[in-house]
């Protein structure tokens, strides 16, 4: 079980979605990141151990952005360690994924993108992710499109929050059988596992279903 948080609106999200992280700490506490993007530009910080490191050092690293998302974990596949922790990006860090579930086949998935000449750093099944949305890029025609197909290879079970550098003003959610709400407040949305991480910021509040993209 992990938490997650996104933001996406007119201000910097760094400040929200670590509130958030702090609340959903109770699903996970063995490592933290946020990755933040500012028109072309991207930041990824990350910690072992709970979110107040993750604060400090987000802090020490003055990231701001319109678009953040953010991972508290429990982990899963691979011991608590920075490589391990989320968000996990492609090889050029232009795409970020945060992840609550289990890829049940992504050991299979992983072989066929290192057949393709694609790189690992993590233990974690999240990582094939966003290697495989990079994958389907080069094959579909638009960054939406390359989400349902690489959705479509998944098995198991996922929430997810997915951000990339072409497009800054956009934050993508997908979930099956791990839980997603959006938060609907004035020029912005929260994105997280648990409404008690946006219930400061609005009351308005959309849950995912399954297979909701």
């Amino acid at each position: 079980m992990c938490g997650i948080v996104g933001y996406v609106g007119n201000k910097s999200g760094v400040p929200v979605v670590l509130e958030g992280l702090a609340a959903l700490e109770y699903r996970g506490y063995d490592s933290a990141g946020i990755a933040v993007i500012d028109r072309d530009n991207s930041a990824v910080v990350k910690e072992v151990g709970r979110v107040e490191a993750l604060a400090k050092a987000a802090d020490a690293e003055k990231i701001a952005g319109p678009l953040a998302i953010g991972h508290t974990r429990w982990a899963t596949h691979g011991v608590p360690s920075f490589n391990n922790a989320h968000p996990h990006s492609n090889a050029a860090g232009t795409i970020f994924v945060v992840h609550n579930g289990i890829i049940e086949n992504y050991a299979e998935l992983k072989a066929r993108l290192q057949a393709a000449g694609y790189e690992f750093v993590s233990e974690t099944d999240t990582e094939v992710i966003p290697h495989l949305i990079d994958y389907y890029t080069n094959q579909t025609p638009n960054f939406e499109a390359a989400i349902k197909a690489a959705l479509g290879d998944l098995v198991g079970t996922y929430g997810l929050a997915i951000a990339t550098v072409s497009e800054p003003d956009k934050l993508y959610a997908a979930r099956v059988s791990s839980p997603l709400v959006i938060g609907v407040g004035k020029h912005e949305h929260i994105l997280a596992s648990d409404p008690t991480a946006l219930m400061e910021y609005t009351k308005k509040v959309i849950f995912l279903e399954d297979y909701d993209l």
